[in-house]
């Protein structure tokens, strides 16, 4: 069984997904933390995002590996363990730009389909739904509103003791963030038609939770 989670950035997306997954017993496939995988490598390397020819030619022979160490999800490129990279601002404005660009969402496709189809998973992204998995059985847009995923994010930088954190520049950057994603040719951030709509904006962590298990229940 797949399920597929999309929605835009700061929704809350892989906390859900990782705790339904556990509950369900399905593996949870962070593609996020692929795309930012890349984003650190193409930085480290001084790539820009907006040489495609250059891009495509770097990522060329990298791997990515997601693997469970005590329980947590570790993400290694190239055999170092990146995952504590992974949530920087630099690095998700760097993986919004370079996971537009085809070369690196085929780099990709084939790595999530094959996990998909030998395994039960929860899966969550930007095109999951629409472009990786669209014959998922249970398909999620999860969403809520710009202020809201701003506040989430600048409380949780300020929780990992972050100084000089701009609340209004993350907004901002959400917002740019949005429009790029939903703007882009290679499939573009948008809810399936058959997507089931959850707006957590005036929701917690357990009670979306919650309700994707039941969905995914129902379903079995």
């Amino acid at each position: 069984m797949n399920i597929a989670i999309d929605g835009p950035a700061g929704a809350g997306k892989s906390t859900i997904a990782k705790r339904a997954a556990k509950e369900l017993g399905f593996i949870y496939v962070d593609t996020g933390a692929m795309y930012r995988a890349i984003a650190v490598y193409l930085i480290d390397n001084g790539v820009s995002a907006g040489d495609e020819a250059k891009v495509a030619e770097a990522i060329d022979d990298i791997s990515i590996e997601i693997r469970y160490e005590d329980g947590a999800q570790q993400v290694y490129l190239n055999g170092d363990n990146v995952t504590g990279r992974l949530r920087t601002e630099e690095v998700g404005n760097m993986a919004s730009k370079s996971s537009a660009l085809p070369c690196v969402r085929e780099k990709l496709l084939s790595i999530q389909r094959e996990l998909a189809a030998k395994n039960d998973v929860v899966m969550d992204g930007r095109d999951i739904g629409t472009n990786i998995l669209p014959n998922a059985e249970l398909k999620i847009y999860l969403t809520a509103s710009v202020e809201v995923r701003a506040q989430r994010r600048y409380d949780e930088l300020v929780a990992k003791g972050e100084a000089g954190v701009d609340r209004d520049k993350i907004e901002q950057d959400i917002a740019a963030r949005d429009k790029q994603d939903m703007e882009r040719k290679a499939a573009p951030l948008k809810r399936a038609d058959d997507a089931i709509l959850v707006d957590s904006s005036d929701m917690g962590i357990e009670e979306v939770a919650a309700q994707i298990i039941r969905l995914a229940n129902e379903r079995k």
